[in-house]
């Protein structure tokens, strides 16, 4: 039988005011010297030489006492260690999302926000921790405006501004994960990622390639260039790259506690850089000032959350609500195909199924799905049975519907069938540059859990001297109201608004217990590869490391279906004739959709952990005991 672990000492000492508390530690150590550095890595080397190894990768591992999936090793092995000291899911999870911070900085950091699902064994619940930014107080519905012409901001000036960076949520939702599950303090779970940041990784070829992308705005930020462009340079792939700064910072917060970053020092030092980007004199390049002050720092609040659940062919799916439009979007989307048999014989009616009730859910999704606590969600609506099947009855079995559709009415008096209509709004830019990870422990716990700071590389703002970047998660808000007689919008900015996301971090339960564990990056086409994934795995029969593996292909209410060419290669001519536009997704990376992570309980207490076997690289998946 499961059970859960011991929750942490209750005697930890909090804020009187929130939730989020003040962590504190013992552990005390010198402060790095403040610079980035690479050197080349020797090859082989041996334990003390201080050059860390390659990392070795494996996208599958089956066993028992716990399991991680992540996409970088070192912040699996550091999953799999705190798991084999004794600590739970979410312990194994905090360290290592900490870790990614060091590891994948463009993509993950303590300058951004995510957010967690948990179902905790003893009670056999699920949980859902929303550490979403918000915006700032000053934020309005046309800040992304530009005065000067009365036009939207073009994308690439928002993104590298202060005016993108949103509040950062991460720490405040470890806060408050750990306050409530969690069996280490912030502090001990910190320490793997100061030896990392302060031993340093060996620069794979997906770290050099984010880079280069980034280069040119890198060097018109000088901390930025002075933390990423190590004598200048692009970093090259095998040296090792150090962050001495992240190590200073991190021990700075084991030490002080999270309300050094939302009420002390740190956030003062944040605010400051968002207010005034510190670009190179000599730059071109217009950075914008942010709207951030100290006080949005010090009225952040990560959110508990109750779960979105639909029961799907005998499954229980959980998943994020609003702020999120994942576990809206997912969940209406398996409704939809719960009115339709799919078989595995027939694969390419499946997936012209699949397709279509995205379609659907998506044109839902813009219409209807906002951050909650400013604009009514109709949630309940969006995924009751009824709206469902009135949503699937606007699917021909031989036809694609010609996109984009309109959006539904999620208003309770459902029809039998409603014309199919012609008119929505366009699809949002959202970064797909994200991160997912999974644990769980030997006691039955499991974390599903998406973190970002939205493009590569978020803002490219670093704060000066703390080895972290900040997020342009503001970018995700809507830029431009609605024109007077259009449908509202409720994804406009607005004070301490979250921004709504596709994180989609989902937790499949089987007569109450864990079934499957599983997320993606990828921006708004996380949605659909999660659900292609679930179909994959229920509906078609594969097991799961080949259902994560399987080609993609993404719609999101759009003309086209974008693909990747394995996608194409295989369905596309018989999906063609059913009327779908099939186009190779043009990323970044090119004809690449998401890195997805998942877990599969096999039996009780033996699991499979799946990463990518090749996407971006590839992922780790690791275990504590391997099967035999």
């Amino acid at each position: 039988m499961f059970r859960s672990s011991p929750l942490r000492p209750s005697s930890t000492s909090r804020s009187s005011r929130r939730s989020r508390g003040t962590r504190r530690t013992a552990l005390v150590a010198a402060l790095a010297v403040t610079a980035s550095l690479t050197v080349p890595a020797a090859a082989g080397a041996a334990p003390g030489t201080g050059h860390p190894k390659p990392p070795v990768k494996q996208p599958v591992a089956t066993g028992y006492g716990g399991a991680v999936s992540t996409v970088d090793p070192d912040a699996s092995r550091t999953a799999l260690e705190v798991l084999k000291r004794g600590g739970n899911a979410m312990d194994a999870a905090v360290a290592a999302s900490a870790t990614l911070g060091v590891t994948e900085p463009y993509v993950s950091a303590i300058g951004g926000g995510g957010y967690i699902t948990y179902y905790d064994a003893r009670t056999r619940r699920v949980y859902a921790f929303d550490g979403r930014e918000f915006a700032p107080e000053r934020m309005r519905q046309d800040s992304f405006i530009d005065p000067a012409t009365g036009k939207p901001l073009p994308f690439d000036q928002a993104v590298t501004s202060g005016l993108s960076v949103g509040v950062p949520g991460t720490l405040a939702q470890w806060d408050l994960a750990l306050g409530r599950f969690g069996s280490r303090d912030l502090g001990t779970l910190l320490r793997p990622a100061i030896k990392v940041a302060d031993r340093g990784f060996v620069v794979d070829q997906e770290f050099h390639d984010q880079t280069a992308v980034n280069e040119a705005r890198f060097r018109d930020i000088v901390p930025t260039r002075k933390l990423f462009l190590p004598g200048g340079k692009v970093p090259e792939v095998g040296s090792v790259f150090r962050n001495p700064d992240l190590a200073a910072t991190y021990r700075q917060l084991a030490r002080r506690g999270t309300d050094w970053f939302y009420e002390g020092g740190l956030g003062a030092e944040i605010a400051r850089t968002v207010a005034r980007p510190p670009v190179d004199q000599k730059a071109t390049r217009a950075v914008r000032p942010g709207l951030m002050e100290r006080d949005d720092l010090a009225d952040y609040r990560a959110v508990r959350r109750t779960p979105t659940h639909v029961p799907y062919r005998g499954t229980d799916v959980y998943g994020m609500p609003p702020s999120s439009s994942g576990g809206s979007t997912v969940g209406e989307a398996l409704n939809i195909l719960g009115n339709f048999r799919l078989d595995p014989r027939d694969p390419v009616t499946a997936l012209h199924y699949y397709l279509e009730a995205s379609k659907l859910a998506y044109a839902d999704r813009g219409r209807y799905v906002g951050d909650s606590d400013k604009v009514h969600v109709p949630l309940d609506e969006l995924l009751s049975s009824g709206f469902a099947r009135e949503r699937a009855c606007l699917i021909k079995p031989d036809q694609a519907a010609a996109a984009p559709v309109a959006p539904g009415s999620p208003d309770g008096s459902y029809e039998p069938c409603v014309p199919p209509g012609t008119q929505t709004r366009a699809l949002a830019v959202e970064g797909p540059q994200t991160t997912h990870l999974v644990v769980a422990d030997k006691w039955g716990n499991a974390v599903s859990y998406t973190l970002s700071i939205e493009q590569f590389g978020g803002s490219g703002i670093t704060v000066p001297g703390r080895g972290f970047l900040l997020n342009n998660e503001l970018t995700d808000f809507s830029f431009q109201p609605p024109a007077p007689g259009q449908a509202p919008d409720p994804n406009l900015p607005g004070p301490h608004k979250r921004p709504r996301s596709s994180m989609s971090p989902t937790l499949v339960l089987q007569d109450g217990r864990p079934k499957l564990a599983l997320g993606t990056p990828g921006g708004s086409t996380i949605i659909t590869t999660v659900l292609q994934i679930l179909m994959n795995r229920i509906d078609l029969g594969m097991d799961l490391p080949t259902a994560l593996g399987a080609p993609r292909a993404t719609q999101r209410n759009t003309p086209q279906v974008f693909a990747e060419q394995a996608f194409i290669d295989r369905y596309g001519r018989d999906l063609a004739a059913r009327g779908h536009r099939l186009e190779l997704f043009p990323g970044p990376p090119t004809g690449v959709i998401g890195a997805a992570t998942g877990l599969e309980f096999l039996r009780p207490g033996l699991v499979q952990a799946v990463a990518e076997p090749t996407r971006r690289g590839g992922g780790s998946a690791l275990v504590v005991r391997p099967a035999r």
